[in-house]
């Protein structure tokens, strides 16, 4: 690598220390709504704390950590938990629709809740 790409990486590295600075970094690699990007960015992690740290961490054998987070790997969810929960982050599921037409949460209709509450008070 160039001389630019090192002190980059080296900054990078140093500045992704704290959970919400992981939490910002990996949410921009997810916001690319690519894989790969997200992988790039769980190594950047896994790099800025040590690979063999995190491993302990997260009780995953180090070598296992690196063939999940290559750029071949395909972690599981549980296995992605595993590697967030001792960084302090979670995985989270955020709306994406912001206008007015955006279509309502499916669930029970209102209808048959009222339905529910008619037959308890009945029997």
């Amino acid at each position: 690598m160039g001389r630019l790409t090192d002190d980059y990486r080296e900054y990078l590295l140093k500045t992704i220390q704290s959970p919400r600075e992981m939490a910002t970094y990996l949410d921009a690699a997810l916001e690319q709504g690519d894989r790969e990007a997200l992988m790039v960015a769980l190594r950047d992690v896994a790099d800025a704390l040590g690979v063999t740290k995190l491993a302990n961490w997260a009780n995953l054998n180090r070598e296992n950590l690196y063939r999940m987070l290559s750029a071949s790997g395909n972690p599981r969810l549980d296995s992605l938990e595993r590697i967030l929960k001792p960084l302090d982050l979670r995985l989270g599921i955020l709306a994406i629709r912001h206008s007015k037409t955006a279509r309502q949460p499916v669930g029970p209709s209102k209808g048959a809740k009222s339905a529910r509450v008619k037959r308890s008070a009945a029997g």
